[in-house]
């Protein structure tokens, strides 16, 4: 049984001139700083080089907000149609390994095709105020009605490569399908080509760019220092997975699950656990809804060294997670008194934690050190 500690909070948020209340949670104390607010359901957020931030908000608008949590009153131009219904939108944005020379950014979106729609991957040069020469790369074909499971997250790992989550479009067995891109861990080059090293390359019936399956709906994505790729993927009521992810694993869906059918309670799959499948690092059951994860590397908080953050929907906190010998020894619930659901979570260079809420009026906040 896991133990949770819940560090409180003031029932206001402190701007950037006011930052007075210090929480003090097990190993930092911190203000809760908030930067902007205004943003219709915000979505994913990337740092600039001059410290300034893109953000996505689910509608389709990228937005920019300077260093000191100024909103552009204009979005950024140029961000291609998406398909905002339901769980439908524009989701993550991740600048290139290179920005500072090419000034290419990859936005991840649904969008509506023939059929039905689909999770997309454009990449396009980010100008200061507009895209310019937005190109799609990639889709995760086999659309179908339903405005759900999406996944959308982007993340480029270690070997320069991007990494997308897509969900299982609350069509189940396509998680386990070989021939079929949803409810996978996807991986392609930056002109959205499967690499020659990829795990399933050249076997017959599989699509090339799966990297891993056998996932419902990932909403989180990051490395470790070590550069190993991670996920937080969604259960249904109950058994939310943070997963280490790597080549060629089968990760349960549907088959080998700790979920239960919404309403009236039933299992979900064969068995919890089974050899050949990967079980969750950890899980959460009832469900969090785990959305956005970071690994913490920074000065800010020296506490926090080596700690995993991860957001929650339905649980509305932020947990910090401590991992040795592949299975988490202690969790931490924070901001629960805020009732928020936390979207995204990011560190930026300074190691200041970011935090985006899901919500027509979405925060930006910083958590910022402060003396015990």
């Amino acid at each position: 049984m896991r133990r949770l500690a819940t560090a409180c909070l003031a029932a206001f948020l402190v701007s950037p001139a006011a930052a007075q209340d210090v929480v003090t949670s097990e190993k930092a104390a911190f203000r809760v700083v908030r930067l902007a607010e205004g943003l219709e359901n915000p979505w994913s957020l990337a740092f600039l080089p001059d410290g300034a931030m893109l953000v996505t908000e689910r509608p389709g608008r990228l937005r920019v907000v300077a260093p000191d949590g100024r909103l552009s009153a204009a979005p950024v131009a140029g961000v291609p149609e998406v398909f905002a219904r339901g769980q439908g939108g524009l989701f993550d944005v991740v600048l290139h390994p290179r920005f500072a020379e090419n000034r290419t950014v990859f936005l991840s979106y649904a969008a509506a095709v023939e059929g039905g729609a689909v999770t997309r991957v454009a990449r396009a040069r980010f100008d200061g105020g507009a895209l310019a020469g937005v190109q799609p790369i990639f889709d995760s074909a086999a659309p179908n009605t339903t405005a759900m499971h999406f996944g959308g997250r982007l993340a480029f790992g270690a070997d320069g490569r991007l990494y997308l989550t897509t969900g299982d479009r609350r069509d189940d067995m396509r998680s386990q399908r070989p021939d079929d891109l949803n409810g996978k861990l996807v991986r392609i080059d930056e002109n959205g080509q499967a690499p020659a090293d990829n795990p399933f390359v050249g076997r017959a019936g599989w699509r090339p760019e799966i990297y891993a399956y056998g996932l419902r709906n990932s909403q989180g994505l990051a490395v470790d220092g070590a550069g190993r790729m991670w996920a937080v993927d969604h259960g249904a009521q109950g058994g939310d997975e943070l997963n280490l992810l790597r080549a060629g694993l089968d990760y349960g869906w549907p088959v080998v699950t700790h979920s239960r059918n919404y309403g009236i309670g039933t299992r979900i799959g064969e068995a919890t656990t089974r050899p050949g499948v990967e079980d969750g690092i950890t899980l959460w059951t009832p469900s969090i809804a785990p959305s956005g994860l970071a690994f913490y590397r920074g000065a800010a908080f020296p506490g926090w060294a080596g700690s995993v953050f991860v957001g929650a929907l339905a649980g509305r906190a932020l947990h910090r997670l401590e991992i040795a010998d592949g299975r988490v020894v202690r969790e931490e619930k924070l901001l629960a008194d805020l009732g928020q659901r936390i979207r995204d979570v990011r560190v930026d260079a300074a190691g200041r934690l970011h935090l985006l809420t899901d919500a027509r009026n979405g925060l930006l906040l910083r958590l910022e050190p402060a003396e015990r």
